[in-house]
């Protein structure tokens, strides 16, 4: 860390010995990091325990299909309560402060995934069982909801300014690493014999989380709030009403937000859930333990792609590397379905890795910082919530059990996967060409970057490294940052 505090620091952090800016600096990486693995170890553990075990053991003997439409309609109820989840933990985000929300949230989701693993199955409990998995997945998706804004916002906020994108992205190598661990963990547990894991090996996991709750919570309490709060709270510039301030003043930038999230999001979840559902299906038959490497492989390929393009968005700027991704993902779509649809372990792996590793890794590198950029200083926790988590309802959750329906209802024909894919990399194909170039702008800024001319605070980033810190207006105009001006008009 010590080669940061030779970098212009966040406006805010100016006051900072550079050993307590690195030491926060390296809390707040390792605060999120940890957060981020938890929070996609949860959701990929459950997506893949959807797939193969929930839609046997929640449901009664019936139509294998339609149970399995069920229990990823189960899966797409997290992803319904994260806006609620974003709405509720965003707004106190940007009331309250960053750092207390995330322990809050971190308890919730991570307590909630922890007693999944203590579920009475439908044979002991009948229909109760797959009550209590609803009531348990609507209270993950409440904390995860806010976990990931929360994250992302921390690290914008704490990062030098020229480095923003690369240290943005680093806490999201905790997605990969949650993914690979869910995967890898997964992968063993299918070694067992088939009784013991319906019985009782699918239960580790998810207990496994209170030891990632613990360790999160240890680290979060010793960390400092972020720069940018602390000069809202200096100059009495905190919101006190951020949802009304995001639907008169953000609405923009949250629909683009979206737009960007959809064939990065979307995509996640179709590659690690229902492309696993798809290739061992009776129509294909591939076997499981094996298939499921591709998750692992593509995790892995993640940890090097999303800060590599963090640090690419750093050079040549957010929404060039962002595009990149998306297009890539377009190309993508149809020779990868079409080649998961003819069969083919060693196949299966690779396309699942590409897809995860790279198509999706390379907007989710950008997207770190560029989410946070997009949005105000008093209402950037909300509006990072927002965009990411309706998106969130609209790509993820609708991708599994839409995903599942389509299946049963056209017989396993891979085309309708493609065309929906397809369609979520278009969105976002699209959404790139609206949103300015936001690399190097100063988060104390009011205004959202959609409402704000580009010329006034960014000359398309080219002095991005020229920024001055310790005056903190990293490209901004001084009639749109918090000191003062705009104190009585925003109140």
């Amino acid at each position: 860390m010590t080669s940061t505090t030779s970098s212009p620091r966040p406006a805010g952090a100016q006051h900072l010995s550079d050993k307590e800016y690195a030491d926060n600096l390296r809390r707040a990486t390792l605060s999120s990091s940890i957060g981020s693995a938890m929070e996609y170890f949860d959701f990929a553990m459950y997506g893949l325990m959807t797939a193969l075990v929930f839609n046997t053991l929640f449901f009664p003997e019936g139509d294998p299909a339609m149970n399995t439409v069920a229990a990823f309609g189960i899966y797409g109820v997290g992803f319904v309560a994260r806006p609620f989840g974003g709405f509720l933990f965003g707004s106190l985000g940007d009331r309250v402060g960053r750092k207390w929300v995330l322990v809050v949230t971190v308890l919730l989701m991570g307590g909630a995934s922890a007693l999944i693993g203590v579920l009475p199955t439908f044979h002991q409990a009948g229909y109760l069982a797959p009550i209590l998995l609803v009531i348990l997945r609507l209270l993950q998706g409440l904390g995860a909801g806010a976990e990931q804004a929360g994250a992302t916002v921390l690290m914008a906020e704490y990062a030098p300014v020229r480095r923003r994108g690369f240290f943005s992205a680093l806490p999201f190598i905790g997605i990969q690493g949650g993914t690979l661990l869910a995967a890898l963990v997964f992968s063993l547990l299918t070694l067992m014999p088939e009784a013991a894991f319906l019985s009782w090996g699918w239960r580790l996991p998810f207990l496994a989380s209170s030891v990632l709750i613990l360790v999160a919570l240890l680290i979060r309490s010793h960390l400092r709030e972020t720069p940018t709060f602390v000069e809202l709270e200096k100059h009495e510039q905190v919101s006190e009403r951020p949802l009304r301030e995001i639907f008169t003043r953000g609405r923009a930038g949250v629909v683009v937000g979206i737009g960007l999230r959809m064939a990065e999001n979307g995509g996640s979840y179709m590659f690690q859930s229902l492309a696993l559902a798809f290739v061992t299906s009776a129509a294909i038959g591939l076997d499981r333990g094996i298939v499921t490497w591709g998750v692992t492989l593509g995790s892995l390929i993640g940890m090097i792609t999303v800060p590599l393009s963090g640090h690419l968005s750093d050079r040549f700027g957010r929404v060039p590397v962002y595009r990149a991704g998306a297009v890539f993902m377009l190309a993508y779509t149809f020779p990868a379905w079409y080649l998961l649809s003819v069969g083919g372990e060693l196949v299966a792996v690779a396309i699942i890795a590409i897809g995860i590793g790279i198509a999706v890794n390379t907007m989710l590198g950008p997207q770190c910082a560029m989410l946070p950029e997009l949005f105000g200083a008093r209402h950037r926790y909300l509006g990072v919530a927002m965009a990411r988590e309706i998106s969130a309802v609209l790509a993820g959750g609708l991708a599994g059990v839409l995903g599942a329906a389509l299946l049963a209802w056209t017989g396993g024909n891979w085309i309708v996967l493609a065309v929906y894919m397809g369609t979520l990399a278009s969105i976002t194909v699209g959404a790139t060409f609206l949103v300015p170039e936001t690399r190097g702008r100063n988060l104390l800024a009011i205004e959202d970057a959609l409402r704000i001319s580009q010329d006034e605070w960014s000359d398309n980033g080219d002095n991005a490294d020229d920024a001055d810190g310790p005056t903190g207006r990293e490209q901004a105009p001084a009639s749109d940052l918090v000191p003062e001006s705009l104190g009585a008009a925003h109140r």
